[in-house]
């Protein structure tokens, strides 16, 4: 397996292109092999996705770093992509962040994402956002970057202004968080393809745009947001939103008609399922150990 140190020189490497790489959302080790399976080159682990798949929860601030981490230990065993991880609000002040950085960048995290959310936070996509003051995010940025032991394990600070502030609040808070070491900076719910270009040329360091289905912010095409200058794109639900439909839809089916003739067809073979998870790899290790 690649070294984090390779790992995340990669990834710095991915935003740095400002090619909008596309980056799907995980939360479990399934969806992060089948996204390594599709081809992609990076992986995001995202909160609400934990949030509703591992505690059945919405996506306001219930997750704690221990789950979290366990998370993270989880799938960086089994993938071989850099891992972009979802922090929240780093769990609290400065202090609180030193713990994070550690434990997260022991999990195995690549990249970690921090808000300047009040907490317990928020979707950015949902309302009543409330942000702490500038300078209290200054710091935990700068407890952040002071706290890592690799400069390939990169800060991704995050503002959700545009929704409480404004578009130029955002852009000033960002800049602040870039002065106080970020890698890169997120603007979260930009409401119009013209607000998203302005983050891109404003901003001096690579940005990350979320595209949230049924969201806030305009779905751009991969190829628009790279024009615009965009280093990562976050589909940080899709796949989490197809698998809730699916199952909705492979379940009414079993309880309407006592079987699954009819949805046969939405379903994986067994076959597939057991390469997805890589039993022919262990199969083959149970057959060189057998005594």
């Amino acid at each position: 397996m690649a070294s984090e140190v390779t790992k995340g020189a990669r990834l710095r490497g991915l935003l740095e292109a400002r090619r909008a790489v596309l980056a799907p959302g995980a939360a479990n080790a399934l969806t992060a092999r089948l996204i390594a399976d599709a081809g992609f080159e990076t992986v995001y682990v995202t909160g609400a996705g934990i949030a509703n798949t591992r505690l059945g929860l919405p996506d306001i601030g219930l997750v704690t770093l221990s789950e979290l981490a366990d998370t993270v230990t989880t799938i960086a065993e089994i993938c071989d992509l850099p891992l972009v991880v979802d922090a929240d609000t780093g769990f609290g002040n400065p202090l609180n962040m030193v713990r994070t950085v550690r434990t997260l960048e022991r999990a195995g995290a690549n990249a970690i994402q921090v808000e300047d959310q009040v907490f317990p936070k928020r979707c950015g996509h949902f309302s009543g956002q409330e942000v702490i003051p500038t300078g209290e995010m200054v710091a935990k940025v700068k407890a952040a970057v002071d706290t890592r032991t690799s400069r390939d394990f990169l800060i991704i600070a995050r503002t959700d202004a545009r929704s409480v502030q404004g578009l130029a609040a955002a852009l000033d808070r960002a800049g602040a968080y870039i002065e106080a070491g970020a890698d890169a900076t997120f603007v979260e719910a930009p409401e119009s393809r013209d607000e998203l270009a302005q983050i891109a040329r404003t901003l001096s360091v690579p940005q990350l745009a979320n595209m949230v289905f049924g969201g806030r912010t305009p779905a751009l095409s991969q190829a628009e947001l790279a024009g615009l200058g965009f280093g990562l794109v976050l589909y940080a639900n899709a796949a989490l939103q197809a698998a809730v439909k699916a199952m909705q839809e492979v379940l009414s089916a079993l309880k309407a008609d006592g079987g699954l003739d009819r949805v046969g067809d939405r379903l994986a073979s067994f076959a597939e399922r057991q390469r997805v998870v890589n039993k022919p790899a262990w199969d083959a290790l149970e057959k060189r150990y057998r005594t």
